[in-house]
């Protein structure tokens, strides 16, 4: 049987693949990517969140793609009251796979100050009981902010699990997404040696509670990286490199990997295919 992959979380909507983005879905079919998830950050980008899922949808030999639209606690100045509403439009009009990309992100020092933070959880908490009433999972951002985005997710009894994305946390800390009922996403960061923390991760947990992501166009797995000065656009095509370095942490067989995540990335997004 051929290896199936499917990208969680990429931004295949953005403009950075305006000029190729057919070529390239083309080429991640051929790779093995079988779906994809297009996430949400901002709602001036939801047309375009949009327009991109048909464009994809109907390309003959393409990834499928899934729509995950939201509103992302990085841009939380950006955010208004009317953006949680155009998004509850989208979860009651389109069909979407899951509320993402959302959370809490302490990153930044002003993100940090009292009533900014404090947007970040009204907006996290909007969204999470949007999903709630969709009966959606979500996909978590979190950016030293694990122990508030785990309260929050158990403050409203939230039991539609998703995947915590681009995971930077502990094992600890891991392993309490995983007891609510969450994949853990690894991109292209466990192609370096030097992720020990993700390593660890990823080791302690094993195949059964990962999924895989590209997080495209950021995220580059090192063995893209054509240069250290140059920010190397990422695409859903490295999705393997990603199987790949997982592969090696974990000590498995690409192929009984590859059938473990993929098995596993329908669970999050409550997908049967």
């Amino acid at each position: 049987m051929s290896t199936r992959l499917f990208d969680t979380h990429t931004h295949f909507d953005v403009p950075d693949f305006d000029p190729d983005r057919e070529a390239l879905a083309y080429a991640a079919k051929q790779v093995g990517v079988e779906g994809l998830v297009l996430i949400g950050f901002v709602q001036e980008r939801f047309p375009d969140l949009l327009k991109t899922q048909q464009f994809l949808n109907k390309l003959p030999h393409a990834p499928k793609s899934y729509l995950a639209p939201g509103l992302h606690p990085f841009y939380i100045e950006q955010h208004r009251a009317e953006h949680l509403t155009d998004l509850e439009t989208i979860l009651g009009h389109k069909d979407c796979v899951a509320v993402g990309e959302i959370g809490l992100d302490t990153f930044l020092k002003q993100h940090k100050q009292p009533d900014i933070f404090q947007k970040q959880c009204d907006y996290f908490s909007v969204q999470i009981e949007l999903a709630q009433q969709w009966d959606k999972p979500v996909l978590l951002h979190i950016r030293k902010s694990h122990a508030d985005v785990l309260a929050m997710l158990k403050k409203h009894q939230f039991q539609h699990g998703g995947i915590a994305h681009a995971f930077s946390g502990g094992v600890e800390e891991a392993k309490a997404f995983v007891k609510l009922g969450f994949k853990i996403g690894v991109t292209g960061q466990i192609t370096n040696p030097n992720a020990k923390k993700l390593h660890q991760v990823v080791q302690a947990l094993g195949a059964e509670h990962l999924v895989l992501e590209t997080d495209c166009p950021d995220m580059t797995p090192l063995c893209c990286q054509h240069s250290a000065e140059q920010r190397t656009r990422n695409t859903p095509v490295n999705l393997p490199y990603v199987l790949q370095g997982l592969a090696h942490s974990l000590n498995l067989p690409e192929h009984e990997l590859a059938q473990s995540v993929w098995k596993n990335s329908l669970q999050a997004l409550h997908l049967t295919l």
